[in-house]
């Protein structure tokens, strides 16, 4: 029963001290995350639906690309700069049978933001799913460290993108349509090392509740996953290799989440069965509690 087990479900730490430069890589990472390619089985429960995720190269995003298009869905993937990471995850797309669009560029860019929905709408028709998933970190051990440009590139990459992407989405959702969007732990628990991070998640919670109300007139849901530490390329890009060593090791699970771990919350949000859940904020911490 090892396998039903949460306590051996990933890599326990320590972790090999790596670093990579930003945005990281998945391939380049050891051990490599797991985002459900041999485990993940799907039951057509968002058949022929058509999903948006930002960040879906790679890390949660790229799980949840996984689990969508294996829950029948067509998935468009919206990424920074990272070529083959992107690639691989359009190929777990395609080779579910369902339809991959990748979009390229810098969604602290309001007008690229206002493109991906438009390709969306070109390609597919329509929106039914919107997860707003990419986020930047940088990890400063002072106030002093953190500059003006990075607190805007956090501040834009987090939240901005979010406001400007459901904002453009709107026009195209019908009821029964879902947004979601990935907060954090830290944003009732903020880690003095990630303020800026930390603030945007406050951010995201904050507006996603607001957007659960404003909604629900229209039948659209809103909400938003809240990850403990969780092992993708975000960590060994953004944090020096002594916390990536020990990355994990303070949850009550003593390990650090798999993408793959998240995916089945994004799934249920984004299905009909949620027809009820709007306004949550879900956390996937492995044991610690939020407010």
């Amino acid at each position: 029963m090892t396998e039903l087990d949460p306590l051996h479900k990933g890599a326990k730490p320590p972790q090999p001290p790596q670093e990579q430069p930003v945005p990281g890589s998945s391939e380049k990472m050891n051990p490599r995350p797991d985002y459900g390619e041999d485990s993940y089985r799907g039951s057509g429960r968002l058949q022929d639906r058509v999903a948006i995720v930002t960040g879906g190269d790679s890390g949660i995003g790229r799980a949840v690309c996984l689990a969508f298009a294996r829950e029948g869905a067509d998935v468009v993937v919206s990424f920074l700069s990272e070529d083959d990471d992107a690639r691989e995850t359009q190929r777990l797309i395609e080779s579910a049978g369902r339809k991959a669009l990748l979009i390229r560029g810098d969604i602290t860019e309001e007008n690229h933001c206002r493109i991906i929905i438009e390709e969306t709408v070109k390609n597919f028709g329509r929106i039914d799913i919107l997860v707003n998933n990419a986020a930047y970190q940088m990890t400063r051990t002072s106030l002093e460290e953190i500059t003006t440009a990075e607190w805007d590139r956090t501040f834009k990459t987090n939240i901005y993108a979010n406001f400007w992407l459901t904002k453009a989405a709107l026009p195209h959702m019908k009821p029964g349509s879902a947004i979601i969007s990935t907060a954090s732990v830290n944003f009732d628990m903020p880690r003095p090392t990630l303020a800026p991070y930390a603030a945007t998640k406050a951010a995201i919670v904050n507006f996603t509740g607001a957007l659960a109300q404003l909604l629900a007139e229209k039948g659209i849901r809103a909400n938003s996953v809240a990850p403990g530490p969780i092992w993708t390329p975000l960590i060994p890009s953004t944090m020096p290799e002594e916390h990536v060593e020990s990355f994990g090791q303070q949850t009550p699970l003593g390990r650090a989440g798999q993408p793959a771990e998240l995916a089945p919350v994004y799934v249920l949000l984004a299905s009909p069965e949620a027809s009820y859940i709007s306004g949550a904020n879900v956390a996937v911490t492995g044991g610690k509690p939020i407010i």
